[in-house]
């Protein structure tokens, strides 16, 4: 399985890892570390020296409760972070984004994954992507980030998360975007509670059987604070059992703040389910 990124392909025989560079001051993680653009840099550097496959640049916090930052502000945000990427690593990036503008302006200047928390909803976006030639991932999330947490409500939420992403694939290929350049996320903790985001993951086989490949952000969410008494910072044992867990039922890239650890969990995982084939395959080469 591949992902067709523009002139690129992504291996996905193997998991991937997907290194997450918030440039915000309020995100539930990190928040205000890394949203200068020296500290920015430092850290996409220490997530490539630790195993990162994907860097996923963020300018809008969508953490349960945020407010909506303009698109100027946004693009103030991660524009220079962005080009100074492009000009000194040879890497992937992503630009984690609901906004239009901003996915043409980083698309045009080298971002090769569109990862939209909201599937591609806002007037605008589907069109954007198709342009671009970039890859996107399709997440699921019910309501808005500053609204999503009040009361959500499922009757069976593994089939209608997956009734939704594929009416977004649908979307996509109608509007002239790649089936081989489509990622899915079932959306872990947008508009889910804790009964939600467990279900999904027991239940992630029916999303993998889509026919695309999923991707799964789980770290550190507040899921394992309820779960293990844990804060954000004590979150990692937990976020790793999760991701662990996400592999063994088909996930193919798994979004992370602690690159490190997760490349390690990730690789055991996959070794594991394919009894080694798949990282045979790799070492033979077909695609980056």
């Amino acid at each position: 399985m591949n992902l067709q990124l523009g002139a690129l392909t992504l291996d996905l025989r193997q998991p991937r890892v997907m290194g997450v560079l918030n440039l915000t001051p309020d995100s539930f993680s990190d928040g205000g570390r890394h949203n200068l653009p020296d500290a920015a840099c430092a850290r996409a550097r220490a997530m490539l020296a630790e195993g990162a496959d994907v860097i996923d640049i963020g300018g809008e916090s969508t953490r349960p409760g945020a407010e909506p930052v303009s698109v100027q502000q946004e693009l103030d945000r991660v524009m220079p972070v962005v080009e100074r990427l492009r000009a000194e690593l040879d890497c992937l990036l992503s630009i984690d984004t609901m906004k239009p503008e901003v996915m043409r302006a980083a698309c045009a200047a080298g971002v090769a994954l569109v990862n939209d928390v909201n599937a591609l909803r806002e007037p605008g976006a589907v069109r954007a992507v198709a342009e671009s030639g970039a890859a996107v991932c399709l997440m699921h999330m019910r309501g808005e980030p500053r609204s999503m947490q009040q009361a959500p409500a499922y009757a069976d939420v593994v089939t209608e998360v997956a009734t939704f992403l594929q009416e977004r694939i649908d979307c996509c290929l109608r509007s002239g975007i790649a089936q081989s350049s489509i990622l899915i996320d079932p959306g872990f903790g947008f508009g889910k509670r804790l009964e939600h985001n467990l279900a999904l993951l027991h239940g992630l086989a029916r999303i993998v059987a889509l026919g695309y490949p999923v991707l799964v952000g789980l770290s550190r969410k507040s899921m394992f604070g309820q779960l293990c008494a844990a804060t954000v910072s004590q979150r990692l044992p937990a976020s790793l059992a999760a991701a662990t867990a996400a592999v063994l039922a088909g996930a193919r890239m798994v979004r992370t703040h602690d690159v490190r650890a997760t490349r390690d969990a990730v690789t055991v995982a996959s070794a594991i389910r394919n009894g080694g084939v798949a990282m045979e395959a790799q070492q033979e080469g077909g695609g980056i």
